[in-house]
Order: structure tokens, then sequence, then C-alpha cells
């Protein structure tokens, strides 16, 4: 069982202040192509940032494992936390099925995989730069 965890002022500032960079970076790659004239563009961009951001938290979680505490606060649930999004994602993925089914459908089925895919290799590269051993993390240490 997970040991309690108490409120950190630290880290939700941490937190805060790494959310407010990771929304400003994906602000400035999508803000240029928010005006409609590239319909597929805008998804495929949040696709690459979902998948990056996917790599990099797993970075993250198995390179900071249980070490630097704040600084993984400030990373994974703040910087990487504001520059991924969920909730752009089920809307892309829904307006884009609705308009072209197929074309929706491999935007669902990449952006799942290869979130996956790119979360796990970064998890067993972050564990090996750290010299953890590729034990399984509990879901409450992920971020």
């Amino acid at each position: 069982m997970a040991s309690a965890r108490w409120f950190s002022p630290v880290a939700l500032l941490l937190a805060i202040a790494g959310g407010a960079i990771g929304v400003a970076a994906r602000a400035l790659l999508t803000a240029p192509f928010v005006d409609g004239s590239h319909s597929l563009v805008v998804p495929a961009i949040t696709v690459a940032i979902n998948v990056a951001g996917s790599f990099l938290l797993g970075l993250v979680v198995g390179g900071f494992d249980g070490r630097h505490p704040h600084l993984r606060v400030f990373l994974g649930t703040g910087v990487l936390g504001g520059f991924t999004t969920y909730s752009a994602f089920a809307v892309h993925s829904v307006t884009t099925f609705t308009a072209a089914p197929i074309v929706g459908l491999l935007l669902i089925v990449v952006s799942i995989f290869a979130g996956l895919l790119a979360a796990g290799v970064g998890l067993v590269i972050g564990r090996r730069l750290a010299g953890v051993p590729g034990e399984t993390l509990s879901p409450e240490d992920a971020e």
C-alpha cells in the first residue's frame, strides 16, 4: 500500500509553474494552425505532442524513481501534464471520425498505441539511465 502523502505547498507551486511552461509550449506548436485552414494539422500535432509527452513522462518516472520528488512534480505533473492533452485528443478524435471515419479511427489507434509504446520505451530508458532495476511501478508512482 502506498504511504500517506501530505499536501505540499511547494509541490503545488512547482506543478503550477511547470504546467504553465507545458501549456505555453503546446500553444506555441498549435497556435499557428488553429485558423482551420489545415483541418488535420492540429490533430496531428496533438498526436505528436501526446506521444512525445508519453515518452518524456516515462523518462521522468523511470529515471527519477523515488528520487528528486520536487523535480519529478515540476517536470512530470507540471510541464508534461500541461504539455500533453487528453481532452484535445478526445475532441479531435470525435470531430475527425465524424468527418472522415477511417482517418478518425487511425488517429485514435495511433494515438493510443504510439503513446503506450512511447511511455514504455521512456520508462525503460529512464530506468537504465538512472541505473534502476526494471521492476514494475505501482500505479500511484506514475504521474
